[in-house]
């Protein structure tokens, strides 16, 4: 690109007009390779579940219907 300030800018090596670029020849892709992909397995959660995959409900000496902590008395 000429400056106004510089008339030896378009003088300078590699200002020149690119030459005209040819098309690489195109190759043909080779064969794809197959992955071999990792089968998933079922983990077996800790606790048992219901259909929607929520903990069964378990009635539990220790707790009220609330889930709260039953104190014993002193």
């Amino acid at each position: 690109m000429r400056d106004k300030k510089d008339n030896a800018t378009l003088d300078l090596p590699g200002f020149s007009p690119a030459a005209p670029l040819e098309p690489e020849p195109k190759r043909p892709p080779g064969p794809r390779a197959r992955r071999n992909t990792l089968q998933q397995e079922q983990l077996e959660l800790l606790e048992p579940t219901d259909t929607t995959g929520l903990p069964l409900w378990t009635r539990d000496d220790k707790l009220d219907l609330t889930g709260l902590p039953i104190w014993a008395p002193d």
